[in-house]
């Protein structure tokens, strides 16, 4: 079976793109848990954090420092913002690619995958 998110960042599947570049793809979660909820996923496949190579702290970085951009243009940096990595099943991971939660405003449900 083909990553979802790995069809997104390479044009095969749809979602709203939000910021691409050559390190990261940003886009809007399609089963949101908060009024703002965005994803941001490395362009190259990396199952979780546990998976991370020693020379992924710059892309970390990068991923982080995106979010805040986004944070900016969504206009939810001044009241607040919550960041989440779920990491395996019991963290709450149920698609194996790397992604980073940007969630901000009034919560419509509970739960991150």
């Amino acid at each position: 079976m083909t990553c979802i998110f790995c069809a997104i960042v390479a044009g095969e599947a749809q979602a709203t793109i939000l910021y691409r570049d050559e390190r990261v793809t940003a886009f809007r979660d399609i089963h949101p848990v908060a009024a703002t909820h965005i994803l941001i996923v490395p362009n190259r496949h990396i199952d979780s954090l546990n998976t991370l190579e020693d020379g992924d702290a710059d892309l970390l970085a990068h991923m982080l420092f995106t979010a805040r951009a986004l944070a900016v243009q969504e206009g939810v940096a001044g009241s607040g913002y919550r960041l989440v990595f779920n990491t395996g099943a019991d963290g709450g991971q149920t698609i194996y690619h790397l992604h980073l939660h940007l969630i901000a405003g009034k919560f419509t449900r509970f739960t991150l995958g």
